[in-house]
């Protein structure tokens, strides 16, 4: 895979490259997501969290849980006992923890600062772990996938929802355009930080996305690994088990 950073001039990690960017335009974060994606990202985090409903989880790891969107719709969906949420910008956790509190859901939701490529937990911790749009940020992504493997109970579900590319003629072109052109000029003007948006497009380009990443799960240890593709291919939700 190869990395690609957010400030490319920047001599930082691509660790610290993500975590100054998405400190950066964490107020804008939600609303750009929702206006850019015409709030089908609602919809594909939905199906996300019904992957895992099967299963019924208890306790739960959300990796790059940003804004806490996802966690929040979990606990709402799942009724677990417990969700985790870790990121690396703590800006964006810091909105994150505010909708926590307004859905007064502090007892079942914790969000910490930390590191998807060195997760302060034990072995066999969590019943399921979960990434959305987040593992193309990961500066090492077979360590970022090993840590999950590690940090899963036997039997216990990895879900991931990542953009992926579509190959159909005219999605295929459509996306290419939005993603190249339209998007980071809109996210120019509204998030501050116009190298935010066209790093969103070329992480998707450098992404092995498709059978690349499920050979990657698999060489993690995942078994049964799944992908499902969503809305002609423009994201996929990507499943594993730890047997």
């Amino acid at each position: 895979m190869q990395e690609v950073k957010p400030y490319e001039q920047d001599e930082a990690s691509k660790k610290e490259q993500v975590s100054k960017m998405f400190n950066n335009i964490a107020p804008y974060y939600d609303g750009l997501n929702r206006f850019l994606s015409l709030g089908i990202d609602k919809l594909w985090r939905k199906r996300m969290i019904a992957e895992m409903a099967q299963e019924r989880p208890q306790h739960i790891l959300d990796v790059a849980t940003g804004t806490a969107d996802v966690a929040i719709a979990m606990a709402k969906t799942l009724r677990p006992q417990r969700i985790v949420g870790l990121d690396v910008a703590v800006k964006m956790l810091d909105l994150g923890q505010k909708k926590i509190d307004q859905r007064q859901l502090s007892n079942t939701i914790q969000l910490m600062v930390g590191d998807a490529e060195n997760l302060p937990f034990e072995d066999n911790f969590f019943d399921a772990v979960s990434v959305a749009f987040g593992v193309r940020n990961f500066e090492n992504l077979d360590i970022g996938l090993a840590e999950m493997y590690r940090v899963t109970k036997q039997n216990g579900k990895v879900v991931v929802l990542e953009f992926s590319k579509p190959s159909v003629f005219p999605f295929k072109q459509l996306f290419q355009f939005y993603f190249k052109n339209i998007l980071p000029f809109i996210g120019q003007f509204t998030s501050k930080d116009p190298k935010a948006y066209r790093y969103l497009y070329e992480s998707v380009q450098a992404f092995p996305d498709g059978d690349a990443f499920l050979k990657r799960l698999t060489d993690a240890g995942f078994a049964d690994t799944k992908q499902i593709p969503l809305t002609f291919g423009i994201s996929s939700i990507y499943l594993g088990y730890k047997k």
